[in-house]
């Protein structure tokens, strides 16, 4: 029995599809693992799996067991079966995307696991080729543009949060020429004053084009007299939310 079971999987030419479906969304979801992201390698091998499986399915609907009543005809479209995958899987792809402040996270993992799906559906009508192309041109977007953009002066946003004592004379004026100074760009300044307490918050954001340039616009704030505290933050750092606790509760 399981010989004959074997016998047929290989014959309908269902074995290449399957396998070659799990293997392409096990490499493409392998970069998301390293990655550290939420839908990783298991994610991906069976979102991919189950795209090849369901379009094998679908294309095969004149093997399938079914009782109609006289009179009626089985009107069979396998392009429907692909419709429903890809809709599916954009509610897959809306769990991982998630918002922290003003960045947003999770789109390439979303992205990633759309692209699967469709490599499942081509690898399900026996498109081998145009699969592999498509595999490999999605993990040459997900690995090596990430090299790529690693050596590329790419401008991160910055968020600057700096409380003062209201009477020490660092106002918002005094933080644009801190900015300047550092040959940063200057947004405008939100200000909170609290008399009671008797302290200034200013909050605003800059660009900085690496790591060194945020490190030095740290240091420079640490050495202004009479700041009681001061935050320069990456926006894309999930830290980035954690600012101070502000002295206005």
């Amino acid at each position: 029995m399981i010989g004959e079971f074997l016998q047929g999987f290989t014959q309908d030419s269902f074995a290449l599809p399957l396998f070659s479906s799990l293997a392409t969304g096990a490499l493409i979801g392998l970069e998301r693992e390293v990655r550290g992201k939420p839908a990783g390698l298991r994610t991906h091998a069976l979102v991919c799996f189950a795209a090849t499986l369901l379009t094998l399915a679908a294309a095969h609907q004149g093997d399938w067991v079914v009782t109609l009543l006289p009179d009626t005809q089985l009107v069979t479209d396998p392009a429907r079966m692909a419709h429903g995958i890809l809709t599916g899987i954009g509610f897959l792809g809306a769990g991982v995307i998630f918002r922290e402040g003003p960045s947003v996270h999770g789109l390439t993992t979303a992205a990633s696991l759309w692209i699967t799906a469709a490599l499942g559906i081509v690898f399900g009508v026996g498109m081998y080729w145009l699969a592999v192309a498509g595999a490999l041109a999605t993990l040459g977007v997900l690995v090596l543009l990430r090299l790529i953009f690693s050596v590329l002066p790419v401008r991160a946003e910055v968020r600057l949060q700096v409380v003062s004592g209201f009477d020490d004379g660092f106002d918002a004026e005094a933080l644009r020429r801190l900015l300047r100074r550092q040959g940063l760009g200057v947004r405008a300044v939100s200000q909170s004053i609290n008399r009671q307490a008797g302290v200034r918050a200013l909050t605003t954001s800059t660009y900085c084009r690496s790591d060194a340039e945020i490190d030095r616009l740290a240091e420079a704030l640490a050495v202004v007299p009479g700041l009681h505290s001061a935050s320069v933050l990456p926006t894309e750092d999930p830290l980035s939310e954690n600012l101070p606790q502000s002295p206005f509760g």
